[in-house]
Order: structure tokens, then C-alpha cells, then sequence
């Protein structure tokens, strides 16, 4: 069959934040890198523009693509009915939730993919062309880095991602051993961690000129331990380009190494997000051995993080089964003791293929909620120590609490006093915007979520 196009879609929420779309769609980037430079391939971000006008230009030559996470699967669907509608043939569907719950998406999409899908898209690719498209392709094996979907220069020039997007994302290492109940990392991106060619990354970053970016690794930190020895190489190899700031998910077991965070901050680390999880101790069997819940451990490494002048947001989850609402004052109290510079407060969620989620379904405390509410604002489960409304509500003030404008400003000032003066106008920038980002993510819980992001001035 003649192949017109491909198209790859990433289906959004939030729309653009002051022109422009939160996170560059790195996962289409790299595929559509894989897309033979005689074919045409267009990526569309639903966080950009709307996308239902532009399927339904579409036709029986053009290849679709889409790649979901779990809160976006309704939008897919919405889209490749659309498509179907348009007279498309085949709507190829991966990403997170497809790895997770193929059989249910094989009931709408011509081609689930589940896995990396950077073995697979060449293949399903050349399939299309043989007319020998496939119902199901696989790519579980968790294969070696080195080479895999180099960015090309046509795609780089297409996306714009410097212009058009607030945060250009990276790729160092995938992968995550620890095997926390409610987390899906461990089952899409599989337990062995994996490390990208240093050189390869270099390559990457000075190609696409980004100054700044977010590492999308499951666990950056953990090769703190692991592979001490890549991590110094790689720390080296930043440490020569103009960069104005990165960030990455960690663990505590980072402030152990105090060699390697010397490194960080000379290779730009402007800070890590790090998995505390919970102040509970009672939560450590859920944790997978990351946190313990010890809150003078905690105080003690994020002591030590910022004697390196890199700062640390703190991600707390609500909602362990040994959690009540004293819990989130404790977090709290710990988040204004311990300095942190930001601090996301998520609301647990039963992720498909989770031990948490087949835990709630053995009890019959899963919720009847859309996929739409799987975003870690919303509760989609029965509590075991609170009714909802305590949970919510809880969440709900402490939340409100932690993203005011006043808590936003102090946190900020109080980041770029630890900075000299010649390094403030490269800080300001990354000194708030994760705050507020959270913010949005919070306003999102509400019907009007819209309407207060435009009172806060944030939306279009």
C-alpha cells in the first residue's frame, strides 16, 4: 500500500501555558526519527492546537500513531474513532496504559504496541507499506540503549521544541529495580537498569541545542549506586556544555555521595525531585525499599543535597492504607522544617498492573472513576482510615496551602538566595516554575479548573 504520511499524535490536556505546551513530546520525536526520510511524518500535539480538525483530513494512505498514558487513553479512543471516520485504515496505539491493558485497547485500535516500540515502529512501518499490518506488535525485552532512535535533524527542525515548549526532555538511563506496589516503572520500562552511550548523549543535546532539560529516566539517582562510574562520566561530559540547568527524578540515597552531587553542580543540576513517597512510616513495605518514611533522615540528606547547592523538590503520595489526615499536616510540618524548594503532593492511584490495584480489586475498594481521573488529583479508590471526603478534603487544603502565590514566592526567593549574584537571571526561571506547574496540576481537580487557571494567569 502507498503510504501518503504518518502521523503521531500526543493526545494533551492543559493546552498551551503562556504559548506554549509544558513538555516536548520526546517519545514522538525519537519515533518519528525512525520514519524513513522519504516518507513525510508530522507530530501533533494536542497541547499545542486541537487535533479532531486535522483527522478528519486524513485518508486510507496515511499511517496514525498514537501514544497514551493511562489518563489520556479516552482521548486516543476519541481520536481513532475520528480517524476510522476519516477513512484511516490503520490506528497504531502504545505507550504506557496499551503496555499495561492491551487487550482493552485491541477493541478500538487496528495495532496495539506494547513496549518500547523503537524495535517495532520500523516494522509496523514496512508492514503497512506490504499491506501485512499486524494486530499486535511486542517489544518487552528491555534491549541495550546504544543507537536506539536518534533524533534526526528533520524532526529537531519540525518540533521546535526551543520555541514552542517550556521544557525539552532527556534521556540518560531507563529502567527501575525497586518495586514499588503502586508504580508501573518496573512493568514499562522493565527491572534492569539500562544506560545510554555518554557520548550519545552529548551528541543529542548539542544537536538539538537545548540549554535545559528534564530527565524523563525512571531513576536517574539510583546509578548514584549502581554505576557510580557512568554517572561520573556522564556528570563530566555536561559539565563541558553551556548549559543553564537540568532535573531529574532521584532518592535520597543520592546525599551519600557527596563526590558525585560536587560533579552534579559543576555539570549544572539545578535540582532533583526526589521519591520521599511518605512521611508515614508505617507505609515502608509499600515503598520498595526507597523511603522508610524516617523524617530525620529525610531532614539530614535534604541537608546535605542543598550543601551542594542543588535544590530538592519533595514528591509525597496520600492515600496508603495507613494514612489519615494527621498524616498530611506531619508532611507538612516536615516540608516547612526541612527548606524544600518545591513539593508535589499526589494522590495515590491504582495504576493497572500495579500489586496496589489488584490489592483494591481482591477488597472491593476500587472505584467505578474514567481513566480521566487517573492523573493523581483525583481519588479513585475507598480509603482504608478516612472516608473520601476526609481524604479530599485534606488533600484539598493542604494543597491550597502549598500552592499559594505567598508559598510559591517564598519558596522561589528563598532558592535564589542560595545562588550568587551572577548566576540569578539563569535561575529565576527553574526557582518557580515547578511550583507552579503543580499548581496547574491541582486546578485540574475542580470542574472550574479552567477559570482558576485563568485567575491565576495561567491559561490562554
Amino acid at each position: 500500500m502507498d503510504i501518503r504520511k504518518v502521523v503521531l499524535i500526543q493526545p494533551g490536556r492543559e493546552g498551551p501555558i503562556l504559548g506554549r505546551a509544558s513538555a516536548a513530546p520526546y517519545t514522538l520525536m525519537r519515533l518519528a526519527s525512525l520514519v524513513p526520510e522519504e516518507i513525510p511524518v508530522e507530530i501533533w500535539d494536542e497541547n499545542l492546537e486541537p487535533i479532531d480538525p486535522k483527522l478528519r483530513q486524513l485518508g486510507p494512505h496515511d499511517l496514525v500513531g498514537i501514544t497514551s498514558k493511562t489518563l489520556s487513553i479516552e482521548s486516543a479512543e476519541r481520536f481513532a474513532r475520528i480517524a476510522h471516520e476519516a477513512g484511516v485504515r490503520a490506528v497504531v496505539v502504545g505507550g504506557t496504559h496499551p503496555t499495561l491493558l492491551p487487550e482493552e485497547v485491541a477493541r478500538w485500535a487496528d495495532v496495539v504496541v506494547t513496549g518500547e516500540a523503537y524495535r517495532t515502529w520500523p516494522r509496523i512501518i514496512q508492514d503497512f507499506i506490504n499491506d501485512t499490518l499486524q494486530s499486535r506488535y511486542d517489544d518487552t525485552e528491555w534491549a541495550d540503549l546504544a543507537g536506539v532512535a536518534r533524533i534526526t535533524d528533520r524532526v529537531i527542525r519540525m518540533v521546535d521544541e526551543n520555541r514552542r515548549y517550556w521544557t525539552p526532555m532527556l534521556e540518560i538511563t531507563r529502567g527501575c529495580p525497586r518495586n514499588c506496589t503502586f508504580c508501573t516503572a518496573i512493568r514499562v520500562s522493565g527491572s534492569r537498569m539500562r544506560l545510554r552511550p555518554v557520548e550519545e548523549v552529548v551528541e543529542e543535546i548539542e544537536r538539538r541545542r537545548i540549554k535545559r532539560f528534564f530527565l524523563t529516566d525512571d531513576n536517574f539517582g539510583l546509578a548514584f549506586r549502581t554505576h557510580p562510574e557512568y554517572i561520573e562520566a556522564v556528570l563530566k561530559a555536561l559539565a563541558k556544555l553551556p548549559l543553564q540547568g537540568w532535573t531529574t527524578q532521584a532518592e535520597l540515597l543520592i546525599s551519600e555521595y557527596p563526590d558525585l552531587l560536587t560533579l552534579a553542580r559543576r555539570a549544572n543540576l539545578d535540582k532533583v525531585f526526589i521519591g520521599f513517597e511518605s512521611v508515614n512510616p508505617a507505609n515502608r513495605r509499600e515503598l520498595g525499599g526507597k523511603s522508610k518514611g524516617q523524617i530525620a533522615q529525610y531532614m539530614e540528606a535534604v541537608k546535605r543535597i542543598h550543601a551542594h547547592e542543588i535544590g530538592v523538590v519533595g514528591l509525597f503520595v496520600f492515600g496508603f492504607d495507613h494514612d489519615t489526615p494527621q498524616t498530611l499536616a506531619d508532611t507538612w510540618e516536615f516540608a516547612c522544617a526541612s527548606g524544600l524548594d518545591s513539593l508535589s503532593m499526589t494522590i495515590l492511584t491504582p495504576y493497572p498492573g500495579t500489586p496496589f490495584r489488584e490489592q483494591l480489586i481482591a477488597e472491593n475498594r476500587l472505584m467505578d472513576k474514567p481513566w480521566r481521573y487517573y492523573d493523581t488529583a483525583h481519588l479513585t479508590f475507598y480509603p482504608k482510615r478516612m472516608t473520601p471526603e476526609e481524604l479530599e478534603e485534606a488533600y484539598d487544603i493542604f494543597c491550597r496551602r502549598a500552592y499559594s502565590t505567598f508559598n510559591i514566592v517564598r519558596r522561589g526567593l528563598r532558592v535564589l538566595s542560595r545562588h550568587p549574584l551572577r548566576r540569578l537571571p539563569r535561575k529565576v526561571f527553574g526557582s518557580f516554575s515547578t511550583d507552579i506547574g503543580y499548581r496547574y496540576t491541582f486546578a485540574w481537580r475542580h470542574v472550574n479548573g479552567r477559570r482558576l487557571l485563568n485567575a491565576w494567569g495561567l491559561g490562554e
